[in-house]
């Protein structure tokens, strides 16, 4: 990754974290954004210290403006583009009969929007360099979870999306990876959103048997140098992925069965 400019857009924790470090740490000059300044200058003075290039950027992945900004200083500082990895991102545990509809046009101008913004802006770069598109997606972007409408809603819609460009980009030497993490440990849960728009604080699952961040990324990493077009993370990912293809009614009920056990879950069964 010598000579290799990667953008990572949620850059201060969990999964965008982890990439940016171990791009970072394999040589490329890294670009992290992320809304909270304080994050932002924490994750900047680890990565200086460890001796990793990085430039922190304060910029909100739903605003248009802010995408543009982000590749107009990413040029300025390093004259590149290699790899734009769209990484953030947020979740919201509900059920649909009781969610404000703000709540899922906020989840679809992050999770969907940001990632179009900043692909738009960043497309022509990529195409110079010959680069990766990466779209950190979810299995809730190939099976539908209950409880998550608006967090599987834009899952699906940034798979259609990274499929359609991937097509269009094919004989232009542009490579577009689709990534599909099952559960893992991060702060998504932590960050999700409840029904009203507020913040969830504690993670409904264990965490402590899930696949790592820092494990995550390595898989990432891997894709991006062997130009991988899908990553399916986790046996438990692969295998719902595989099942809801074949016996979509019964995954269905093994679904609800499953996210219904979760503490305090939304889910009804009357």
């Amino acid at each position: 990754m010598n000579k290799r400019v990667v953008i990572v857009t949620g850059g201060t924790s969990g999964i965008g974290k982890a990439c940016a470090k171990v791009f970072g740490e394999a040589g490329a000059s890294i670009v992290i954004t992320g809304r909270n300044q304080e994050l932002l200058d924490d994750t900047f003075r680890e990565f200086f210290h460890a001796g990793i290039k990085v430039l922190a950027l304060k910029a909100d992945a739903s605003v248009e403006a802010d995408n543009q900004y982000m590749i107009d200083e990413t040029l300025k500082h390093f004259g590149r583009i290699d790899v734009l990895i769209n990484n953030a991102g947020i979740s919201m545990r509900a059920i649909f009969e009781e969610l404000n509809l703000d709540v899922i046009r906020k989840v679809m101008d992050i999770n969907f929007y940001g990632a179009v913004y900043a692909t738009k802006y960043a497309l022509p770069h990529l195409i110079e360099s010959k680069g990766t598109v990466v779209g950190i997606s979810s299995i809730a972007g190939y099976r539908g979870l209950p409880g998550r409408t608006a967090y599987s809603a834009s899952k699906f819609a940034l798979n259609g999306f990274l499929e359609a460009l991937r097509t269009e980009l094919l004989h232009q030497k542009v490579n577009v990876l689709t990534v599909a993490p099952g559960f893992t440990a991060s702060n998504i849960r932590q960050t999700a959103l409840t029904k009203d728009g507020s913040s969830q604080a504690e993670s409904p699952r264990d965490e402590s048997a899930m696949m790592s961040a820092d494990e995550c990324a390595k898989h990432i990493f891997q894709a991006v140098l062997k130009r991988k077009k899908l990553l399916v993370l986790t046996q438990q990912g692969k295998l719902t992925v595989l099942m809801n293809k074949l016996f979509p009614v019964w995954m269905d009920k093994k679904v609800f069965d499953t996210m219904h056990k979760e503490p305090d879950s939304p889910l009804k069964t009357r």
